[in-house]
């Protein structure tokens, strides 16, 4: 039906909801577009002749005997080079005033790669923030999440790595951006010159929610162009998968299914871990690494969307506001890299994971000293050291807007544990202590 320049027309609707239509058709795939009443709709079931569409813009004001005309293929994304550089909506349309671009066509949403032919992950991706790289290392084929609260500056940090991640290609998927967040990106990326290696496909608020649908698909798509076909290192920025979440359960809702834990519905595993599970590291170098943020509702983590999402990634990022030091920091105790261990001392220096240790646990000792001192307890010598430590640490490490290499990371923590304490309160054995210690 593709093929055909014909196209059968269909002028009765059976049922209308706030989302959907439904009609009787035949020969119609799941995921086909249509056009209803020229909007632009979605299959998204099919029982028997009776189909039903999502149209993306909202069924407001659609006659009963509106034309329904089916395009006989899901959306799709053209690939090439060009895509480089570039701005696109939800399907795959330039936003920047540039031309369409020429080149292979391609389905969106297609399976993840084959187990078969994935590899072991065994590279680095160095960000520049030392909450990430010292204690929480980024290997490239890893899924992974920023927790973050709607108020915390998110989607600077992830401005932030996609300039400084040493990868061949970044590719933004923003879902319900602002305006004011999809014209910051734009800047940033331009004003540092870093557009040849950046694609951004965008959804704002302006914009229908149900259009988030089609973003991490078309990111994705691309991801896997430049992954498969070029041997390239990709990095997947995702923001905001709540948003994203959010757009399943308004259409499930219309379509009048019944909801699951926190009004989600019952897909909801299966819909982030297809997304997720597209990260992949390749045999021939090339990879998908996916850095995505979730948005905890008040700090919930047992939400069902940051819930499922634990399940599904390789660890998680949490950025809090550090009152001590007043930066924004990522949270020492609650980020977790269940991949770290693959390059730390393999890819890094010998010391990283002794100094990763050490730098962590006498982060918790100040922590406890705060505790002692809340509660009205007396202070040690080395409660004081450790209080002094635990700002230095947080503003000359932890800080997203510290932007250092691995080794000026662990150099940095040396120079300030031999400020604060012994190298025997440290705990690093005694032959990287004679290596590494600042005299």
């Amino acid at each position: 039906m593709a093929n055909k320049a014909y196209h059968k027309i269909y002028t009765k609707l059976e049922g209308i909801t706030k989302a959907t239509v439904s009609l009787k058709a035949d020969g119609v795939a799941n995921d086909e577009l249509a056009v209803v009443d020229s909007r632009l709709a979605q299959v998204v079931k099919t029982k028997g002749s009776m189909v039903t569409l999502q149209v993306f813009s909202g069924t407001e004001g659609i006659p009963t005997d509106a034309a329904v005309t089916f395009l006989g293929n899901p959306p799709t994304l053209h690939v090439s080079d060009d895509l480089a550089g570039r701005f696109f909506d939800a399907y795959g349309h330039p936003i920047d005033g540039g031309p369409e671009v020429e080149g292979e066509e391609r389905q969106i949403g297609g399976p993840s790669v084959n187990p078969y032919k994935r590899k072991q992950p065994s590279e680095i991706i160095p960000t520049g923030i030392a909450g990430i790289d010292l204690n929480n290392t980024l290997v490239s084929g890893q899924k992974i999440p920023f927790f973050a609260d709607p108020d915390q500056p998110y989607n600077n940090v992830m401005a932030q790595v996609a300039l400084r991640a040493d990868v061949d290609k970044i590719i933004l998927g923003g879902m319900g951006l602002s305006n004011d967040d999809y014209l910051y990106f734009k800047h940033e990326f331009e004003s540092a010159g870093a557009l040849d290696k950046i694609i951004s496909f965008v959804n704002t608020t302006e914009q229908p929610p149900v259009e988030r649908l089609l973003i991490p698909d078309m990111a994705l798509t691309a991801a896997e162009y430049f992954a498969v076909e070029k041997n390239e290192k990709v990095l997947v920025l995702l923001t905001d998968m709540t948003l994203y979440a959010d757009a399943l359960s308004i259409v499930s809702n219309r379509m009048d299914q019944i909801p699951s834990k926190d009004s989600m519905p019952g897909s909801l595993y299966s819909d982030l871990a297809k997304i997720y599970e597209k990260a992949v590291q390749l045999p021939d170098g090339g990879s998908i690494t996916i850095i995505a943020v979730t948005t905890l509702n008040d700090g919930d983590i047992t939400h069902a969307i940051p819930d499922n999402t634990g399940y599904i990634t390789e660890g998680q990022l949490y950025l809090r506001a550090d009152p001590d030091s007043g930066k924004v920091i990522i949270d020492p105790f609650r980020s977790l890299s269940r991949l770290k261990q693959l390059v730390q001392g393999k890819k890094t220096r010998e010391d990283h994971s002794q100094v990763m240790n050490a730098s962590v646990r006498l982060y918790a000792d100040a922590q406890n000293a705060k505790t002692k001192l809340e509660n009205g307890f007396d202070l040690s010598d080395y409660d004081n050291r450790c209080l002094d430590y635990a700002k230095e640490y947080a503003t000359r490490i932890l800080s997203i807007d510290v932007n250092l290499s691995i080794n000026e990371m662990l150099d940095t923590a040396w120079e300030i544990f031999a400020k604060f304490f012994t190298p025997a309160e440290t705990g690093i054995k005694q032959a990287l202590v004679d290596k590494y210690w600042k005299k």
